[in-house]
C-alpha cells in the first residue's frame, strides 16, 4: 500500500519513542547509580507483566496505578526500601520527562513536513499520563504538534496485545475491521508487533538492540514484523527483500 492521506501511523510511545531505561537517572537520586540502572529495567519488567495479567483475569487497572504499584514491586525485589510519598510522587512526575531514544526527533521533523501519513500516538497508558509525556517531555514536547491525536487504551480497559485495543485504534481513526491492514503500527515492543499482527495490521519494529527477530509465539506471516528498523529511519529489512542501508521507511511501504 502506497503513503496516501489514510495511511494511519501508530506510534507506541513508551520504549519506542520515549525511552523507560532514562529513568534512571532519576532512580539514581533515591536509590544511588548502582541500583538505579537493575530497579529501571524491574520496574519496567513487571509494568508490563501486570498489564498482561490483568488482561488474563479479565480486570483492568488504570496505567498510571499499575506504573507506581510495579515500581514498589521492582524496589523491594532489589532489597530497596519502598520510596516515601514524596519521592514517590517524584518518580512518578519523572516519567512524564522521559527522553527520547536519539533517532526519535531527526525522524519527527520529516513527518512534520509529510502531507501523505497521519501519524498518531497509540499507547497503554492513561490520556491524562500520555498527554503529560508527549506535551511536558523536554525531547518530545517540541514536536507534540506531529501527532494528530492521542489514543489510549483507556476507553476500552483493556492492554496490548489484547485484540481489542487495536479496533480501538481503528475505530478512533476512522477505520473498520475490514481496514485493519491499512493502518501501520511502529514499535519497540515484539508482543505489540504480534498482537497488531494478529488482527491484520502493518507492523514495524524498531530493533535497537540489533538482536534481530526471535519472538516464535506465532508461525508464519503473521508472527514476524512486515518491516524491521535499527532506528526511526533507519530500515533494515523487511519480509519481502533482503537487508536495506538506511533510507526514509516510508518509501517502503508498498
Amino acid at each position: 500500500m502506497a503513503p496516501n492521506e489514510n495511511t494511519i501511523i501508530a506510534f507506541d510511545l513508551y520504549g519506542t519513542l520515549l525511552s523507560t531505561e532514562s529513568i534512571a537517572k532519576e532512580l539514581a537520586k533515591h536509590f544511588g547509580e548502582e541500583k538505579a540502572a537493575t530497579v529501571a529495567t524491574t520496574w519496567r519488567k513487571y509494568q508490563l507483566e501486570y498489564t498482561w495479567r490483568l488482561n488474563s483475569m479479565n480486570q483492568y487497572i488504570p496505567f498510571s496505578t499499575i506504573t507506581e504499584r510495579s515500581l514498589h514491586h521492582a524496589v523491594l525485589e532489589n532489597n530497596l526500601p519502598i520510596p516515601s510519598t514524596e519521592a514517590g510522587s517524584s518518580l512518578m512526575s519523572a516519567y512524564d520527562s522521559l527522553s527520547t531514544f536519539p533517532d526519535v526527533v531527526p525522524e519527527l521533523k520529516s513527518f512534520a513536513n509529510n502531507p501523505s501519513v497521519t501519524p498518531v500516538i497509540f499507547s497503554n497508558g492513561t490520556q491524562k499520563m500520555v498527554s503529560n509525556s508527549v506535551y511536558h517531555s523536554p525531547d518530545l514536547s517540541p514536536h507534540s504538534s506531529v501527532f494528530k491525536d492521542i489514543i489510549t487504551v483507556e476507553e476500552v480497559k483493556r492492554f496490548k496485545p489484547h485484540p481489542d485495543v487495536y479496533y480501538h485504534l481503528a475505530e478512533k481513526v476512522g477505520k473498520s475491521r475490514e481496514q485493519m491492514g491499512e493502518m501501520w503500527l511502529v514499535s519497540g515492543n515484539p508482543f505489540d508487533i504480534v498482537g497488531a499482527k494478529a488482527v491484520g495490521m502493518m507492523a514495524c519494529w524498531v530493533d535497537r538492540g540489533g538482536g534481530g527477530w526471535i519472538d516464535g509465539l506465532i508461525e508464519g506471516g503473521k508472527g514476524i514484523p512486515d518491516l524491521v528498523m535499527r532506528g526511526l529511519g533507519e530500515v533494515v529489512q523487511d519480509e519481502k527483500h533482503d537487508a536495506y542501508e538506511a533510507k526514509p521507511w516510508e518509501s517502503l511501504i508498498d
